[in-house]
């Protein structure tokens, strides 16, 4: 499904949710609270500026009395093929974001990504895997990237592991322009990048990814991801705790130019291994 027809069913949703809501005489407060989130959520599925986690659009069913209609549209939404299920709703929300902070403890974030590099992830994840099928995922992955190159892209910080930038994955010669390529967004300021080195020992988060995500017009949301699953959280206390552990690993990681400095030594490692094989 097209991004534009996606964002189309979106607001069909909002527009249906506040017609059924409107028709059992319940406010958004009132509705929010039967469902555990707040009435300025309602508000916002009403407009289409954020999308209703799977158990709420159930819950809302069940209050509203609508036959599986909200989570029939949810879950056709979040049906995309190029993402996986549980990472879908965190890359719509991606793309709505103003800022976006996010720590990577071993692979370079999909934002970052190379083609080459998202081709050999991919790859080995799905080993079995028609080439058809890779090619959708990477596509989806490359297009995730472009809301870097727009005008109004959001603020991106992002911390990686310094495993990120030593396991070689996609080859030398792979690894070397996926490292240069970070440089390249380091040096024309797209992002801030900074690398948690070895040295820094243990950390906030060692048993996966993060990502926090902030909005213009929505709370901040935060989203974790571990082996084959994704949690999206929005509860503003799990969410302050996840920015907590973020600025740990930030303020433990080198400062972005001697960051910089390493990813570009770690870069022609690779070049000069790949120029002798």
């Amino acid at each position: 499904m097209a991004n534009g027809s996606r964002q189309a069913v979106w607001e069909f949703f909002g527009t249906e949710l506040k017609r059924r809501r409107e028709n059992a005489e319940l406010t958004q407060v009132e509705l929010g609270a039967r469902v555990f989130v707040s009435g300025g959520y309602i508000g916002q599925f009403e407009q289409a500026i954020r999308k209703p986690q799977l158990d709420v659009a159930q819950r809302i069913d069940e209050v509203l009395q609508t036959d599986g209609i909200f989570e029939r549209l949810c879950r056709k939404l979040i049906d995309d093929p190029r993402y996986a299920e549980y990472f879908a709703r965190a890359a719509e929300l991606e793309a709505l974001a103003t800022e976006i902070y996010e720590f990577a403890p071993a692979l370079v974030p999909g934002l970052l990504q190379t083609r080459d590099y998202a081709w050999a992830v991919t790859v080995s994840m799905n080993p079995f895997a028609v080439d058809e099928y890779i090619e959708e995922k990477v596509s989806g992955r490359l297009e995730r990237a472009r809301i870097l190159k727009d005008a109004a892209r959001p603020v991106y910080w992002v911390v990686l592991h310094e495993n990120a930038l030593r396991i070689p994955v996609g080859g030398p010669a792979g690894m070397a322009e996926q490292l240069e390529s970070i440089a390249r967004m380091a040096h024309k300021r797209t992002a801030v990048v900074q690398v948690l080195p070895y040295a820094a020992g243990p950390y906030p988060v060692m048993t996966g990814s993060l990502k926090l995500m902030e909005f213009d017009d929505a709370p901040p949301t935060a989203y974790t991801e571990a082996v084959y699953s994704g949690n999206l959280l929005d509860d503003p206390a799990v969410v302050k705790r996840a920015r907590a552990a973020y600025d740990q690993i930030r303020a433990a990681a080198l400062s972005p130019e001697a960051s910089l400095a390493l990813i570009e030594s770690a870069a022609e490692d690779f070049r000069r291994c790949a120029s002798t094989t």
